[in-house]
């Protein structure tokens, strides 16, 4: 069985890319930090369907954290399937923000930095040695990274840059055989940032080619897709799950 860790896994694109998992015949590890009540509805819907699940709580902005989180991982890896090692790593965990940049402030700035740049790159270098060879590592960006859409600058910038991180880490893992894509997603019916008010969802849905907002399974099932043998051949990748956003 190969077993996928996801962070942010209790709600939106990380609870659905678990359940699509799962689906596959994946063993599942779900990270949780405020709401350890949806992260546990999760681990049950996937018990549901006769799979098999744990949630941890991770800060994923608190890269000091991150060798315990290890360390637990190892633990639960051993305690519930038997292994000492995983297969593959979904950096999926984050928020937003929309602001516009004479109104950001640095806190802000460095939260925004923490949890999506930061932390990706160190909570991987944490897991590393717990990775099976062979494995794969998929990052959660964002197709406003090729799009600048006003109001998310910081978010965006540290998307892109997480792009840019995914190629070195292909590079960087391959004598391992660990591959690394990103997947960008479009605009999406997730509580990210708030959310989609009816004004917002349409304005977002007239920019989309397919003429309306996607849905957090259409991405989770991109990426369970992505992580398959069929394939094994992608790598060092973007794709942009976003139904055509601003073609």
């Amino acid at each position: 069985m190969k077993i996928v860790l996801v962070t942010g896994g209790s709600r939106g694109i990380g609870a659905h890319t678990a359940m699509a998992c799962a689906t596959r015949g994946m063993g599942v590890i779900i990270t949780y930090h405020h709401n350890p009540e949806k992260a546990h509805d999760v681990v049950r819907a996937i018990a549901d369907m006769g799979g098999k699940a744990i949630a941890l709580e991770l800060d994923a902005s608190n890269s000091r954290s991150f060798a315990e989180f290890s360390r637990t991982v190892s633990a639960q890896l051993d305690a519930v399937w038997g292994r000492n090692t995983f297969d593959f790593l979904v950096n999926n965990a984050g928020y937003g923000l929309y602001a516009p940049i004479t109104e950001v402030t640095e806190e802000q700035f460095d939260g925004l930095f923490n949890v999506h740049l930061k932390g990706p790159f160190f909570l991987t270098q944490a897991l590393a040695s717990l990775m099976q060879d062979g494995g794969h590592i998929v990052n959660v960006t964002s197709a406003t990274s090729r799009v600048a859409t006003a109001g998310v600058a910081p978010y965006a910038a540290f998307k892109g840059g997480l792009q840019v991180l995914t190629r070195y880490m292909a590079t960087e893992f391959g004598p391992r055989r660990i591959r690394a894509n990103s997947i960008a997603p479009g605009a999406i019916r997730t509580e990210l940032g708030g959310g989609l008010n009816d004004e917002f969802e349409a304005m977002l849905a007239g920019q989309t080619a397919l003429g309306r907002v996607g849905e957090p399974e259409e991405v989770g099932s991109v990426i369970a897709s992505l992580l398959s043998e069929e394939n094994r051949w992608i790598n060092a990748q973007n794709i942009e799950v976003a139904g055509g956003y601003i073609i």
